[in-house]
């Protein structure tokens, strides 16, 4: 995992309001990042270190929703905290069924400030770790060769080794050393495991439960497999 220190990035029109932010964030200890306009905020991100935004839902150019769809469709993992000057329902639910993770109505107390900027920082947290373990499991999977690959779409649905055999049109006894090849390299004990890796990728079967979804946090048992994944192989 990275282990630089997670920045805030402030978006807010109102220069005011961003040296208050910075100031108050600083005095606590966190890092930030000024921007005082949308547009100087979409030329100068940058999505890769770990932080969250804050962002102010009514600027001129772009406003906050807009803002956030870019984000998202760009791949961004880190989360928003939108600050508004009133209470907007209609705009607040659509904020957050876009992805915010807080929603904060000026003026706002320094301790909500403070939980809402923790709260959105172990969401990223859990978001990046889950996007590098998918990364690993990917480049496990790109090491499996055209075979392995057939061999390893055949198990995760349910197929039996005589009935991939004859699908393939080769014999059980190949069958199994190219399955034995694909847990070997995709570093899973079992095939339950097998099957939750390939889903995690993309790669389904029809008879298992959903695939883990890297959007989300995995929970301590799924995180613990897939860590595994992401060791080399001896």
């Amino acid at each position: 995992m990275d282990n630089s220190p997670a920045t805030i990035f402030i978006v807010d029109d109102d220069p005011d309001v961003c040296r208050a932010l910075a100031r108050l964030l600083r005095s606590a200890g966190y890092l930030t990042r000024v921007f005082r306009s949308s547009l100087e905020f979409l030329a100068g991100h940058d999505p890769e270190p770990p932080g969250c935004i804050i962002l102010d839902m009514t600027m001129p150019q772009y406003d906050g929703l807009e803002v956030q769809a870019m984000l998202h469709s760009a791949g961004c993992l880190h989360p928003i905290i939108f600050l508004t000057a009133n209470g907007n329902i209609p705009r607040t639910v659509a904020a957050i069924r876009a992805g915010a993770v807080n929603f904060l109505t000026k003026p706002f107390e320094e301790k909500l400030l403070f939980e809402a900027v923790e709260e959105a920082l172990r969401i990223n947290a859990a978001q990046r770790q889950s996007s590098m373990l998918c990364r690993a499991i990917t480049e496990r999977l790109a090491t499996l060769t055209p075979r392995e690959r057939q061999v390893l779409e055949h198990v995760v649905r349910g197929r039996l080794n005589k009935q991939i055999a004859a699908d393939l049109g080769t014999v059980e006894k190949t069958i199994k050393v190219h399955r034995g090849r694909v847990m070997q390299k995709m570093g899973a004990r079992s095939l339950a495991e097998l099957v939750q890796l390939a889903g995690s990728v993309g790669v389904v079967g029809e008879r298992f439960a959903r695939p883990v979804q890297l959007r989300d946090p995995p929970d301590t048992e799924a995180r613990d497999r897939l860590a595994r994944c992401a060791q080399p192989e001896p």
